[in-house]
Formats: structure tokens, C-alpha cells, sequence
């Protein structure tokens, strides 16, 4: 049993294996997708094959679409090499459940897998063809919250965008710069309307996938690169639109368990890899069942009827509230909250995580307490049902190999967003004090201590990878266990900083209470447990 075009076709052994087979032939979905392409989608990783590349295999299999969806890769090539092409860019959806139970599907909706650099001058090819096909009707991005950034802490350019500026739409490696020069190439043969739809996991992913976009071009502008028309052009809301969206399904890395299941079963090579470039990937996704994805109904080529795949089409205001519900409070803050103690306290699941008194109560006092009082409700999801399921089904659950050192990556791009907005609401909220806030100023000391790479029993910690941890580790270089307190002013320069966190922090006056708490955690051995008991005992 191959997972590839030739190995499903003995349906009877999938059967028997209970490995659901799509209800459509891929060969013939391929041809037409390669005449009419429709949908292509930048980020070839695991949310996306495990959730959206799902959504148009449900409209294929009810017979609302007859076209699949192209994936481009920018940023990791071994994905596509050894994952996708020897599979026929095909993936098993391992769900699971929290009782144990395992849905399995095989996704097939996936026609084309290229990667975006000049060193496949094919697959460059074959990407300028699609964008300039009248047909396609959006172009989505699972690029993660650093994909739209172009300058670094401090505000300055990232080298590489830099590069870019400089070189023009002929030879650009940012992703951000390829997306403006495939525009272009979209408006020099037509400017036909298109769609861009970030997928990603941060507030109003729209506005700052065109804000990154039009930064580009318009320097591209200056410098002679592009015209002035086609600046214009992506300004029209009836030409180029950026719906806003909220997605949520957890997707951790590929379970050895999961591979042994589907091995056992007769499935062959799904052995999971690491890339060079430290992705974990398996020619299957393992996942929990829930999902959710709302998108702001604004597409001016048309679009999917994702409505009939369980999508929320609805309006940007109701997107936001639902974006904010779920990235700065009911989800997305616990389990960076959960991340950064898990790793410090030994954990290696964030399952068992939940079984901790202290950092369940930290949780459902930041989502509780700290949270609820200042999420807008969406009125499509209830935010204290939302929630619930999050802390009594998902977090929860033991058969979702998802670890605290996955969910470390990148949380210096995730700060701003997962706590900076709950601390900005207070901050604007006449019936609020700033003061009130414990347990996300607790988190964001933690954040500090794992920064110090020693776990609380005092042993070197692997930190996981984040683009600004060289920088801040070097700023608190001098910091050590045991230090003195006044040598944590230094922190001031890094809790003023309104790009991490969303606030100046020490200008709103939460500074010294995080400074003490992270104080707390340095005392020794065992002084994070301690600091913790210390806020959560008794609640």
C-alpha cells in the first residue's frame, strides 16, 4: 500500500485498512486544475494540508468545484522534494480524538507542488503561468506570523527585503517581494481581479499582508521597477482585495505513534523527516478534529463555495471579533503561556501540561479572568464556549502529540498579539486598571527566564527557534540566577519596546511588576514552581 495515484487504486486494501479514499480521480482533477487554475496557496506545511487543502477536497467530493488547489513553497524545498512529489502530493489526515479513536483520510485535492526559487526555474515558470491565468480566483498563505515581516526589532530592514528593494521584480527572495512581483506579472497581462487571503495566525493578517505588499511595490515605484497604474491597482478594493481570516486547528508535529499505526495497517513509508531547515513533516498530518476558519467575504474573481466545507463567509468586523477571540484570548495566548512554562518545568506535551495545578489554573485565569472581560463576541462562536472546549477537550488531549517546544517557536513575533492586545484593552478600558493584570505579566516573566536557556532544575535548555533570540539573548547575557535586582534594569530597554509587546510596557507602568516576578524565578533551583505557587495558590 503506497500512498501515490497508483497506490490507491486497489481500493479494497484502503478499505480494509479504514483509510477513507477521495471520492474523485486525482489524475483527472490534476488536468483540469493545470488548464483552469483557481486556487493556489503559499506555505505548504502541515495547517495547510491538514485543514485547508481539505476544504476543497469536501467541494470536490460533493462535485461544487471541479479544480484542486496548486501549493508553492518559498521557504523549505525538501518538503516538496521528499514529502510531496514522491506521494503524488498526496497526505494522510490522521484526527484525533480524545478518546483515542483515529479518523483517516486521504487528502488528494493538492494538483501541483512547486518550489519558488530560482533554482527550479521550471516550477518559477510554471508560477508565473498560473498567475497569469484570468481563472484564478485567490491566493492564500499559511507563511506564519514572521513570513509578513520586513524589518527587524528595531525597525530596521530585514537584509534580504533590502536586497529585494533593490534588485526589483526580476529576482526577489523574500516571500513578501515574490507575491509583488507574481502581481505584476498579474497586472502587466490584464490586471485581472484576484484575492489574497492570509491564513495565518495573527490580528487583521489582511491589512498586514497589503501593508507588506504595497511597502514593496511602492519603493519598486520610486525606483523605476513598477508603475505607478499598477500601485493603483492594488489599491482597488474591486480589483485586488485582502480578505481578513481566522483559522484555528492545532496541527503539531508528526507522531511516531501515528506512524506506527499507519504502518501497521499497511501503509508504506510514512516515515516522518527533518529537514535542513529543522522542519518536522510526514507524508501524513496528524490533528485534532476541531477546526475553524472564518474569512471575510470579498472576492472579486469569485471564489469556492467554502460556506458548503463548514468556512464562516461573513463580514470583516465579524472575522476580527472571532480573530480576537481566539489568538488574544481563548486560544492562542494559553498555549504560548503553557509553551514557555512547559519547557522550563520538563514537559514535553502540552497535554500533561493540563494536568499541572499551577499551570492549569494559569491558564483558565488568563482566559477567564484576565481574558473574557474584554472579547467583543463575534456572535457566530460563543468565546466562552470557544473556550471551554479549549480547556476541557483540546488542551487536553492526550492523543495530540503536540509539544511546548513547538509551540516556543517564534514567540517574539506572538507577543504583540497574544497578550499585547489584552493589555492594550485594558489600558483603554475606563472600567479597567492596568494594575489588575497578574497572570499575563506572570507569563511574559516567564517568557525572560526561558530566555536565560536553564530550566528550573538549573540544567541548559535548548531554546526553540525565533528570529529575534540571538538578539535578546545577548541583551540578557549578564543575567543569571542568583543575580541582583537592580541588574535587571537593563530589562526596561526590552519592556519598552512597542513592536514585541504592542505597548511600551514600563511607559504603562506593568514593567516593575514583570520585573519582580522574573526577580522571583531566579532566586534558584525550583524558583519558577515557587513563583508560580506563589500567584496561584488559593484561586
Amino acid at each position: 500500500m503506497k500512498l501515490n495515484y497508483q497506490g490507491i487504486q486497489d481500493k479494497m486494501a484502503w478499505k480494509a485498512a479504514n483509510i477513507t479514499l477521495p471520492a474523485f480521480d486525482w489524475k483527472q482533477i490534476s488536468e483540469k486544475t493545470k488548464k483552469n487554475p483557481i486556487w493556489l496557496h503559499f506555505g505548504a506545511g502541515n495547517i495547510f494540508r491538514g485543514f485547508i487543502a481539505r476544504l476543497q477536497q469536501r467541494l470536490l467530493e460533493q462535485g461544487l468545484v471541479k479544480e484542486g488547489i496548486i501549493a508553492a513553497e518559498t521557504f523549505d524545498f525538501e518538503i516538496i522534494d521528499k514529502i510531496y512529489k514522491p506521494y503524488s502530493n498526496m497526505a494522510i489526515m490522521a484526527g484525533l480524538k480524545p478518546n483515542g479513536e483515529i479518523e483517516k483520510e486521504i487528502v488528494a485535492s493538492i494538483t501541483e507542488a512547486l518550489c519558488v526559487n530560482p533554482l527550479y526555474p521550471d516550477d518559477m515558470a510554471r508560477l508565473k503561468e498560473i498567475i497569469r491565468e484570468k481563472s484564478l480566483q485567490l491566493i492564500s498563505f499559511t507563511i506564519t506570523e514572521k513570513g509578513y515581516a520586513l524589518t527587524d526589532i528595531e525597525g530596521n530592514d530585514i537584509p534580504v527585503v533590502r536586497s529585494d528593494m533593490e534588485k526589483g521584480p526580476s529576482d526577489c527572495s523574500h516571500i513578501i517581494s515574490i507575491i509583488t512581483a507574481c502581481l505584476w506579472e498579474r497586472y502587466l497581462v490584464g490586471a485581472y481581479p484576484i484575492a489574497l487571503v492570509s491564513m495565518d495566525n495573527c490580528s487583521h493578517n489582511g491589512e498586514k499582508l497589503s501593508a507588506s505588499i504595497l511597502t514593496v511595490a511602492e519603493i519598486w515605484q520610486k525606483k523605476g521597477f513598477v508603475s505607478i497604474n499598477f500601485i493603483k491597482w492594488l489599491k482597488n478594493k474591486e480589483k485586488v482585495s485582502f480578505p481578513w481570516s481566522m483559522i484555528d486547528k492545532i496541527t503539531p508535529r508528526p507522531s511516531k505513534k501515528t506512524e506506527e499505526l499507519l504502518t501497521a495497517a499497511g501503509v508504506e513509508d510514512m516515515s516522518p523527516i527533518v529537514t535542513k531547515k529543522n522542519t518536522y513533516i510526514a507524508p501524513f498530518v496528524n490533528t485534532e478534529i476541531p477546526q475553524y476558519l472564518v474569512i471575510e467575504d470579498n472576492f472579486p474573481n469569485g471564489r469556492p463555495p467554502l460556506e458548503q466545507a463548514g468556512v464562516y463567509m461573513t463580514t470583516r468586523d465579524i472575522v476580527n471579533a472571532a480573530e480576537r477571540m481566539k489568538v488574544t484570548t481563548c486560544l492562542n495566548p494559553l498555549h504560548t503561556t503553557l509553551a514557555i512554562f512547559g519547557c522550563l518545568l520538563g514537559y514535553h506535551s502540552i497535554a500533561e501540561e493540563m494536568n499541572d495545578p499551577q499551570l492549569r489554573k494559569l491558564v483558565e485565569q488568563i482566559g477567564y479572568k484576565e481574558g473574557l472581560p474584554v472579547v467583543t463576541d463575534p456572535g457566530i462562536l460563543s468565546p466562552k464556549q470557544f473556550l471551554r472546549e479549549v480547556l476541557m477537550e483540546r488542551l487536553p488531549n492526550p492523543f495530540l502529540p503536540d509539544t511546548p517546544q513547538r509551540i516556543a517557536t517564534d514567540t517574539s513575533q506572538k507577543l504583540a498579539i497574544r497578550f499585547g492586545e489584552t493589555i492594550k484593552a485594558y489600558k483603554n478600558n475606563i472600567e479597567l486598571q492596568i494594575g489588575q493584570l497578574t497572570f499575563i505579566p506572570l507569563t511574559i516573566a516567564g517568557w525572560f527566564r526561558y530566555l536565560i536557556g536553564i530550566d528550573d532544575n538549573g540544567n541548559q535548555m535548548p531554546l526553540s527557534p525565533d528570529p529575534m533570540l540571538e538578539q535578546l539573548t545577548a541583551q540578557l547575557s549578564n543575567i543569571t540566577l542568583g543575580c541582583q535586582e537592580e541588574e535587571l534594569k537593563i530589562l526596561d530597554n526590552i519592556l519598552s519596546n512597542v513592536s514585541l509587546f504592542g505597548s511600551d510596557l514600563v511607559a504603562i507602568g506593568l514593567a516593575d511588576k514583570i520585573k519582580k516576578m522574573f526577580y522571583s524565578m531566579l532566586k534558584g533551583d525550583g524558583a519558577v514552581r515557587e513563583t508560580l505557587k506563589e500567584h496561584l495558590t488559593g484561586i
